[in-house]
């Protein structure tokens, strides 16, 4: 599909360059020759007046003063004197009567200033060099425009291809969701069903372990579900915010509060430094960025062995507020960090973990975005991670 929609805009795009090309080519053309034969005319005016003016000043017109004169300026000569034709026009009559009937020329009559002479002379001034000239021209221009034509379409097959590199590579991240979301929910739809066949037939003292694992798995659809449809939303532009003056400190805070519990059921040390001075506000919005610390120290968590630590640090420099969540767990190959940010996509492939789907990071980095801000990650010293967000 996406080859075909190339060839069309390819199509499109040189086709429309060409036409404005060949249009532009042939007013150029125009102009130029309509400039070329203007400029021969006032050639041809002016040196009939410089000969006008040496006629005049000859009192005795010779053969070999009109050879001179025709090998001189290249102009042909035809003189009659009271409607005789001088023996001079025998030697170029034939010449004279060819370029008469081609057309291709410019012609003018003069009469010496002596009232009393009856003399005419013809002045005949070949168009052949201007239109060697012209056509010369042409040629060059249409060679000139063959291979515009050329470059313009590989030009336009480029182009077109690096504009729609975006977006076959969105129509395949969509693909690519679209079969990890539905694998992610034939697991606990799995679960679910093969639980609640078996709950019609158990015995009531083991209905409520069936019925518990239904309703985990329920929640863990649900928890999918809200991610997927976050991440819908920025996708459409619809992730909406609503930033106001908070108290970053305090947030994270009653981040780490929160957590403490499942830091201390894993027996991971987790700890939180924040500046000794007071903060300024941060216009943000607090559940959002508490969404986003929340996924940072969980994840931080969950990849951090027993007897681990997770580090929660705040600094203000610049104007800038830089949250940091370390931990010393498995950390992050360099070829997953280019990844790690998608949706779907989980770092350590081979864990059991059911709680994560790979949505969690990709949530963040949309939620950081929309208040124009950054998250990145690094190594820490030692090993782990250290997830950066900039607000």
């Amino acid at each position: 599909m996406f080859k075909k929609v190339r060839i069309r805009l390819t199509l499109l795009c040189a086709g429309i360059s060409i036409i404005i090309m060949t249009v532009m080519s042939f007013i150029f053309l125009y102009v130029s020759e309509h400039e070329l034969y203007q400029s021969k005319l006032q050639s041809f005016q002016n040196d009939i007046n410089t000969i006008s003016a040496n006629l005049d000043s000859q009192s005795v017109i010779s053969m070999e003063y009109l050879s001179r004169m025709e090998a001189q300026d290249n102009y042909m000569f035809y003189v009659t004197d009271n409607g005789v034709p001088f023996l001079y026009n025998s030697i170029t009559s034939e010449k004279f009567e060819n370029n008469f009937s081609k057309n291709n020329y410019l012609t003018t009559v003069i009469y010496p200033k002596d009232k009393d002479s009856t003399l005419e002379i013809t002045v005949l001034c070949s168009l052949m060099p201007l239109k060697k000239q012209i056509n010369s021209q042409r040629l060059r221009f249409i060679l000139i425009d063959m291979a515009a034509v050329l470059i313009l379409s590989v030009f336009s097959w480029l182009l077109t291809g690096r504009l729609l590199a975006p977006v076959i590579e969105n129509q395949k991240k969509q693909n690519e969701f679209i079969a990890s979301a539905s694998h992610e929910l034939r697991t606990p739809l799995a679960v679910i069903l093969s639980a609640s066949e078996c709950l019609s037939d158990a015995p009531a003292d083991k209905q409520e372990g069936f019925l518990k694992t239904i309703r985990q798995e329920t929640l863990r659809m649900s928890s999918l579900v809200n991610d997927m449809l976050a991440l819908s939303s920025s996708g459409s532009n619809r992730f909406s915010i609503k930033p106001k003056p908070i108290e970053i400190d305090t947030l994270l805070i009653n981040s780490y509060e929160a957590f403490k519990p499942m830091a201390h059921d894993k027996n991971v040390s987790l700890k939180l430094t924040l500046p000794k001075n007071a903060l300024p506000l941060c216009n943000a919005d607090p559940d959002r960025l508490s969404q986003v610390v929340s996924i940072l120290i969980h994840n931080a968590i969950s990849y951090t062995p027993t007897g681990g630590r997770v580090e929660i640090t705040l600094v203000y420099n610049k104007e800038r507020f830089y949250i940091s969540v370390k931990d010393n767990g498995i950390g992050i190959s360099d070829e997953d960090k280019k990844k790690i940010f998608d949706r779907f996509y989980r770092a350590e492939k081979a864990r059991s973990d059911k709680g994560h789907f790979g949505l969690g990071l990709s949530i963040a980095q949309e939620i950081v975005a929309a208040h124009n801000g950054s998250i990145n990650v690094m190594d820490a010293y030692g090993g782990g991670s250290i997830f950066t967000v900039i607000i």
